[in-house]
């Protein structure tokens, strides 16, 4: 229940004219001196009782009722109500009859009565309208809204926002009447009284769910939702409630009307936040598990495309996504998660990373498919609004402004930087401690392994001398905090506070040069192995090969040298592109074959080849991965993934890194130094060069388009062949074959180590000629130039590197292609330039 405002009560003790009510209740007042007489109507007064002071604004009987009080406690006893319900009499302008007499039980309503209409859902609108009269002036009611961010100035007409003051009762006719019986009974039935008379939204937010005909007609609800507005509820007090019976409405159904993705929500605080943030195209189901067939239908109805699901981030929220999205994609739309930190819902996520409409719209810019539908990238403007319709764009900058940081001013040091520590100074390093040895003074450190950031300290720290000592939680880059452990601890082990200062300072220096160690051993590990030196003997080998007359037959040649039987083509097509790496538009390949037939053999091979730390390999990858890597982790290098299905959930970032050459992605975290959130932007490099595996017949048309499709030799001759090559390893000669192969794939990569990533520039390129029946060739004719220019980087050593040289420019180097060349190894189709 709202309390009412202690201003609110004192207002009408002092504003409202006693002497007037209490003559228009037909008491005649006679006027001795500063107050007024008449005779109690509450007993039978003979001689006059009744004294009003009009100064104070109070009433006594000082007969047989021996009571009194203000202009409230006057209406509550004249016409037997309550406290609350006197209350809303005087606020609204309280005219008693003069006729009437005093009441000892309250027969009739005193308020103007609430309608009764023939329908439910004009009922019920009729109460949604009430409660909305009683938002507006509530004060309590409306700090709520602004507690929670809900602060829009449309935002509570629009939706028709009430609160239950527990005044509802006071607007219908007595239960002692019959239109009264007849009203209660009915508001009984739908829920919105409870068998003892109180309202059961009481002391709640109400959100009235519009009924299905409410687009023409507002004045139809098909339920109430209430959000209790205080925090300290008795322990079990439910803050959600809806009417009893199943969940009925569609909630903002205007609002997913001709959009092609709408938000849903699990409830209805987080719609409304979306809405407030600029997302117009929200709405919500009624829980985790409360999405109903009725908001299903009205999202196939308004053939949405794609709905993005923003549930709470926890076990509930979870499960509830997948089983909506299972029940989207069954329905033919695309399901699509919305990942609040864990633990958080829209609206905490809202208020704790602002402006909310950009921190809002980089989520759902970052939403991760999970079932239905084409596997697209939602689209957002730089306004974040979702536009209607994706394309394949790379995320822009986010315009995205973190919640501000309050940090404390750290006092300044005075004198020069303290020395570094002493070659003498010796850390031992345990499981969970380190431990420094000063003296007579032994310090041990926990919690170093915490601190991710070189900006932060923040460590467990001990010091003991002898028998003594002292333990305390500290930052240790924050003077403050040093100068007050310092204190302490000089206190506690007998020792002078400027030593225990000396002691810390060297303490500092060498956790920090410890972090500066771990840093870089972490980034040593996250970035892979390290190219080696080459040696001279080496360096003559590899360009031995890349000066090869017959480079491409020897590749070939030492493709199959590596176990791969056959799928000479197929071999030469897959080594160009990992060489392709090195271009500024790589290429992609994807070897198709039945399950056993030897594609991951061949992509293997080749990428062996491939200098490991020009390399990267994963089995699968989520839809977010790329996102977090390094920087640098992928640039001019060739990215395996062993099976296509592996990498569905992350095929937009794979396109998208691999036409436009970088990944940028806004994303919130927690800040390690301050442990607030921020939003952070990851951004990695390009280009790529792309190979992958597929079982699948029928191949995605994205993919078909943007890659160089390898079909493997599935023929009965090439089985027999594999046989004869796997019984050939089983011999002595395919023993020492064996042993070569290490010695073949260490020069191969070595000869690409010496391949540097040039321009490639092909004075022949006008006068090719191209098939252009069909809008795919537009991406294969891409795809034919590309493997043009991987043969003449490949052959960067048999040619002149030349020079573009323009005045105020940098010089940009390039190699140029060649016509005539190994023309029988060209794939069938245009012919006239091969590198």
């Amino acid at each position: 229940m709202a309390r009412i405002p202690d201003s609110e009560i004192e207002r009408l003790k002092a504003d409202v004219d006693l002497v007037g009510i209490v003559a228009a209740s037909g008491v005649k007042l006679e006027k001795r001196g500063a107050d007024h007489v008449g005779c109690c109507p509450f007993h039978d007064d003979k001689t006059p009782s009744l004294v009003i002071t009009p100064d104070k604004n109070l009433w006594r009987c000082f007969g047989a009722c021996d009571v009194g009080g203000d202009p409230i406690a006057w209406v509550m006893r004249r016409e037997a109500v309550s406290f609350r319900h006197a209350v809303e009499l005087l606020k609204g302008d309280y005219a008693p009859s003069g006729e009437a007499p005093a009441k000892t039980r309250s027969t009739v309503a005193k308020l103007a009565p609430l309608a009764t209409p023939a329908e439910d859902a004009a009922l019920l609108g009729e109460v949604a309208g009430f409660y909305h009269a009683a938002l507006k002036t509530t004060p309590e009611a409306l700090a709520y809204l602004e507690r929670r961010g809900l602060t829009h100035p449309d935002v509570i007409d629009t939706f028709g926002l009430g609160y239950a003051d527990r005044t509802l009762g006071y607007r219908l006719p007595q239960a002692n009447r019959k239109a009264g019986a007849e009203v209660r009974g009915r508001l009984q039935a739908l829920g919105v009284l409870r068998e003892s008379g109180h309202e059961h939204l009481r002391g709640s937010l109400v959100i009235p769910i519009p009924a299905a005909d409410a687009v023409t007609d507002g004045s139809a609800v098909a339920n109430l939702y209430g959000r209790k507005i205080r925090n300290d509820l008795r322990a079990g007090t439910a803050e959600h409630l809806y009417l009893p019976g199943p969940h009925r409405g569609v909630f903002n159904r205007a609002g997913i009307q001709g959009a092609d993705d709408v938000i849903l929500t699990e409830a209805l605080i987080d719609a409304l936040t979306f809405w407030c943030a600029g997302h117009r195209n929200v709405t919500s189901a009624y829980g985790a598990g409360g999405f109903t067939d009725e908001i299903l239908a009205a999202l196939v109805e308004a053939r949405v495309k794609r709905v993005l699901i923003a549930f709470d981030r926890d076990a509930a929220g979870d499960k509830g996504a997948v089983a909506v999205a299972e029940r989207l994609a069954a329905a033919g739309l695309g399901a699509y998660r919305v990942n609040f930190p864990k633990g958080m819902d829209a609206n905490a996520y809202a208020l704790a990373v602002t402006p909310a409409g950009a921190s809002l719209g980089a989520l759902l810019r970052s939403a991760e498919w999970m079932a239905g539908g084409a596997v697209r990238h939602v689209v957002i403007d730089e306004d974040g609004v979702i536009l209607g319709e994706p394309v394949e764009a790379a995320p822009g900058p986010d315009l995205l402004l973190a919640a501000k940081m309050e940090v404390a001013d750290e006092p300044s040091h005075a004198g020069p930087i303290p020395p570094g520590p002493s070659p003498a100074i010796q850390a031992q390093v345990g499981e969970r401690d380190v431990t420094i040895m000063l003296g007579d003074r032994a310090w041990r450190v926990r919690g170093l392994e915490r601190n991710v950031s070189l900006e932060a300290l923040k460590i467990n720290l001990l010091v003991r001398r002898g028998e003594a000592f002292h333990v305390d939680s500290l930052d240790l880059l924050s003077a403050r905090s040093r100068g007050a452990f310092a204190a302490e601890a000089a206190a506690e082990i007998d020792m002078a506070p400027e030593a225990v200062k000396r002691d810390l300072g060297q303490i500092l220096l060498k956790l920090e040069t410890m972090q500066e160690e771990r840093a870089l051993a972490a980034k040593a590990e996250s970035s892979g192995p390290a190219a080696p030196i080459l040696t001279p003997e080496r360096e003559a080998a590899a360009l031995a090969l890349l000066r090869s007359p017959n480079l491409l037959d020897q590749i070939a040649a030492d493709v199959a040298a590596s176990g791969v039987v056959g799928e000479a083509a197929n071999a030469l097509v897959a080594y160009l592109a990992v060489i392709s790496r090195k271009l500024e538009k790589p290429l992609a390949v994807l070897i198709q074959s039945t399950s056993a037939a030897g594609k991951s053999a061949l992509m293997d091979a080749v990428l062996a080849l491939a200098p490991p730390e020009e390399t990267v390999a994963y089995s699968a990858m989520t839809g977010q991965s790329l996102f977090y890597l390094g920087q640098g982790d992928l640039k001019h290098k060739a990215l395996a993934i062993a099976e296509e299905e592996g990498a569905r959930h992350a095929s937009y970032a794979l396109k998208l890194l691999q036409s436009q050459g970088t990944l940028t992605i806004a994303s919130t975290g927690k800040d390690p130094a301050s442990g607030k959130l921020v939003t952070q932007t990851y951004t990695v490099e390009g280009p790529v060069a792309l190979m992958m595996t597929t079982t699948a017949i029928d191949l995605d048309e994205e993919l078909k388009n943007r890659c160089l499709v390898l079909t493997i030799d599935e023929s009965r001759e090439q089985t027999k062949a594999i046989h004869e090559r796997q019984r050939y390893e089983e011999t002595l000669e395919g023993l020492s074959a064996g042993e070569d192969r290490a010695v073949i794939v260490a020069l191969h990569q070595d000869a690409q180590r010496l391949l540097r990533p040039l321009k490639v520039v092909n004075p022949f390129a006008e006068q090719l000629t191209f098939l252009d029946d069909k809008t795919r060739t537009r991406r294969d004719h891409r795809k034919y130039l590309g493997l043009i220019r991987a043969i003449a980087l490949l052959h960067q050593h048999q040619r002149p590197i030349r020079q573009l040289v323009r005045p105020g420019r940098e010089v940009v180097d390039y190699v140029e292609a060649t016509i005539g060349r190994h023309r029988r190894r060209q794939p069938p189709g245009p012919r006239g330039c091969w590198g």
